[in-house]
Formats: structure tokens, C-alpha cells, sequence
């Protein structure tokens, strides 16, 4: 509504003119009234707007270390973090409006609200905000929309899209309510679908599922490929067992049958001990002497004859008996004493006779008597058909006449029947047991 006119003149027909009111002030009190077009301009006193209050911020005083550390509390990035960005309130100016002129009707008076619905200071709020108490945010403007390097685990915003749900105002402490504050406007990442929201597997027909049978059966070539594998594995496994019976079982049993011929024979010995003749002839395979070898610590039965079956593959010595590879025994007058044994397998009794050097001693034990040679020379390799070798006086041992001699045949390299080994021995010592031991058996 407009102020009632007053007086009459050119003024009065204006009511904006000055003229049409008596006191000078009064125009521009009614013009200063009017700036609030919400306010209706009636005559009245103008409303008193409260002064907000805004709390000091103490001053910073450094802690000693026995003093506790405090968190850092900052009540304007709390109220911005939390209401928003706010235009701060401008305080009213401090010059005070113009007194109301009696004559002419003011604005009326603006009805307070009860004390009950007053307005609460700010320092209340923050008061019942730190004490945890839930506070309703004011509204704030919409969050920028967020790109994804900006949020980590989620998704932006799709533009036209539905706006998320709004969020329950936290109820925790200041912490947890400042990470809900600045989380808001960001979309938590849409859940991963699982087994349970994958659609039913579609059942499949006769001929379908005679097809998915057929390619689930492996092809020909993959069947045969896998049994050539398995033939392989087969093999490389009955090859092993074979090496470790040729290298370790055979060693076994051969030193067992071996042990037991030479207690025999000792046996033999001492029951016919009482009437001692001498015996020139045995039957193949069986055994008559033992041979001593300090050296490689070898005390091996010696039998008659070279047969691998009978003789050399139980773990003994043979003696070279057979035409036309026949040697003399250890008792004659004149001779060559030849024998055989394993190198490698069978309880390679010659295994490093490689070792002996001239003058070791090689003990040959019988029934009468002990015979002790003396290591002379070696032939590190010949062939096995070079006969020679066991001849009544061997040919490459450095003898020249006829004497007692012996000589030790094994096969070379190792692990191998290509060539034959030779050492050669002559005879030093002849004792009967009668006499007892030689001095290199006794020690």
C-alpha cells in the first residue's frame, strides 16, 4: 500500500515528490523502508536485527611435551565443509536510521517470533555439533559433478541420470561426519554381478549334447602321443631298476655267495688237517685257495676255471685250467699262476688292482701252504685275444726265463669287456701253514 498524501500543491498530486512531505528526512526514511519489497511498508518502528555472534578462535599456544596432544579445531572449514559455501552475513551499518517523523506513518512493527521459536546463536549449534548431538545440514548448493580421476572406486555421474539417493546425516564424531561431507555426490560402484544373478543355463538337445560328448574325447593322435609317453616312462624306469641291480644287487649277492665259499673252504681245511695231501686237480667251479691282496683289502676264494655262470659272477677268482688256456698251480716247481676276475659288477674282486705299484704283496693261501708275491710290472691294456699274457713266461712282463709267477687278467676301461688289464707278480715267499702266517698277513 502506498503512505497517505499530506498538504497540496504541485507536491501533493506526486507521492514521490520531497514536497509532499513536511520534514526534510522523512522521504528518504519512507524510500530506506521500501528497499524490502517483502516488508509492507506500514507505519511502525523498524525491526531490530540481532547481531550474529561469531566465535573467536583462541589463540595458538604450543604444548609441552608432557602436556597430551589436542586435536586442531577449526569451526569455519567445519561450517564450510558441512552447511557449504555460505555469502558471509553483513552486519547492519552502524548509522542509526533517522528518527520516524510523528506526523508521518511509518513501517509497522515486524511481530518477533516467541522466545520459545528464537533463533539459536551460532556458538550454540557448534556447541551441540561438538558434543555429537545430530544436526540437520542447511541446504547447500549442488556438488560439482566428479571426473574419475577426481573419484577413485567410483563412477561419475552419468549426465541425465537419476540422482542418487540422499544420505542419512551421519551421527559419529567430527571425523566420520567431515569423510560423509565430503563423500557426498559420488556414486558408489555399482555392484558386481555373481553366480546367483546369471540367467539358467539353457538345457541342450540329444544332438547337442552327443556333439559336446564327442569333443570332450581326446583325438587319436592325443591317445597315441600319451601312450608312447607312458612306453617311454616305462622303459626309462625298467632301465633304471636294471643299472641299480647290475651296480648294487649283484655286488650283494656275489659278496654273499663269495663269504660263504671261503668258509667253506677253511672248513675243508681244517677237517682234513690231520692228513694233508696234496690235491692237483678240482672240479670246475670249485674253489681251492684264497687270494690275499693287503693292499686293496681283498681276500677273494680262488675256484678252477673262468666260467662266468660257475665261477666269476658268484663273486670268485678262476683259475686259467682249461686247454689251451691251462696255467700252472701255485706248487709247481715252475710257472705261471694266471687268473680272472670282475672289475666292475659281481663283487668286483678286481676292481683297482690298477692301483698295485712293484713290490706289493699278492698272498696266495692253500690247503699246504701260504706262496707270497711281489708285485712287478703292469700292461695297462691289450686284447682280449692277446694270449700271450699267461704264457709260461709272459711276453711284455719284463721275464725272461722260466720261474714261479703270477698274473691278475680283469677287463678295461671300467664298465666295459673292450680290453684286458694285466699285472704281473713273482713268487718271494713260500711258507707252509704249519708256520703260520706270513709277516704282511699278520699285520
Amino acid at each position: 500500500m502506498t503512505p497517505p498524501r499530506h498538504g497540496a500543491g504541485a507536491g501533493q498530486d506526486d507521492p514521490h515528490d520531497p514536497r509532499a512531505y513536511e520534514d526534510p528526512g522523512a522521504f528518504e526514511a519512507a524510500v530506506h523502508r521500501l528497499a524490502d519489497p517483502l516488508n509492507d511498508p506500514l507505519p511502525g518502528p523498524e525491526p531490530v536485527v540481532p547481531e550474529p555472534v561469531v566465535p573467536q578462535q583462541a589463540p595458538y599456544e604450543p604444548q609441552s611435551p608432557q602436556q597430551a596432544p589436542q586435536e586442531w579445531y577449526d569451526p569455519d572449514g567445519y561450517q564450510r565443509d558441512w552447511y557449504g559455501h555460505q555469502e558471509p552475513v553483513q552486519p547492519p551499518s552502524e548509522a542509526s536510521p533517522p528518527a520516524p517523523d510523528p506526523h508521518v506513518p511509518g513501517p509497522a512493527a515486524v511481530p518477533q517470533p516467541p522466545a520459545s521459536e528464537a533463533v539459536e546463536p551460532a556458538t550454540e549449534v557448534l556447541g551441540r555439533i561438538d558434543a555429537g548431538d545430530p544436526v540437520v545440514p542447511a541446504p547447500r548448493p549442488e556438488p560439482e559433478a566428479l571426473t574419475e580421476a577426481d573419484a577413485p572406486g567410483g563412477v561419475p555421474d552419468a549426465p541425465g541420470g537419476a540422482p542418487d539417493a540422499p544420505t542419512p546425516p551421519p551421527t559419529g564424531g567430527r571425523a566420520e561426519r567431515r569423510r560423509a561431507a565430503k563423500g557426498r555426490g559420488r556414486r558408489r560402484p555399482a555392484p558386481r554381478p555373481g553366480p546367483q544373478s546369471a540367467a539358467p543355463a539353457k538345457p541342450m538337445t540329444r544332438m547337442e549334447a552327443r556333439r559336446a560328448a564327442k569333443a570332450a574325447k581326446d583325438s587319436p593322435a592325443i591317445v597315441i602321443s600319451r601312450g608312447i609317453g607312458e612306453l617311454f616312462i616305462t622303459l626309462g624306469v625298467l632301465m633304471l631298476l636294471f643299472v641299480t641291480y647290475q651296480l648294487w644287487w649283484t655286488n650283494v649277492r656275489a659278496d654273499q655267495i663269495a663269504g660263504r665259499e671261503t668258509h667253506k673252504i677253511q672248513d675243508d681245511w681244517a677237517k682234513n688237517e690231520k692228513t694233508p695231501e696234496k690235491q692237483e686237480a678240482f672240479e670246475p667251479g670249485q674253489g681251492f685257495a684264497i687270494i690275499h691282496i693287503p693292499k686293496l683289502d681283498v681276500v677273494t676264494p680262488i675256484a678252477e676255471g673262468t666260467s662266468k655262470e660257475k665261477v666269476l659272477d658268484r663273486g670268485m677268482v678262476g683259475h686259467y685250467s682249461e686247454k689251451p688256456l691251462k696255467t700252472a698251480m701255485p706248487s709247481a716247481k715252475e710257472g705261471n699262476f694266471a687268473l680272472a676276475g670282475h672289475r666292475n659288477t659281481h663283487g668286483e674282486p678286481f676292481r683297482y688292482i690298477n692301483r698295485l705299484k712293484p713290490g706289493d704283496p699278492i698272498v696266495v693261501e692253500t690247503r699246504e701252504a701260504y706262496y707270497t708275491y711281489e708285485m712287478t710290472s703292469e700292461l695297462a691294456q691289450t686284447s682280449p685275444s692277446n694270449v700271450s699274457v699267461i704264457a709260461p713266461v709272459p711276453e711284455q712282463s719284463g721275464f725272461t726265463k722260466p720261474g714261479r709267477y703270477i698274473t691278475l687278467t680283469t677287463c678295461t676301461p671300467e664298465f666295459t669287456s673292450t680290453y684286458r688289464l694285466i699285472v704281473w707278480g713273482k713268487m718271494v715267499d713260500e711258507r707252509p701253514r704249519s708256520e703260520g702266517k706270513p709277516d704282511v698277513l699278520a699285520d
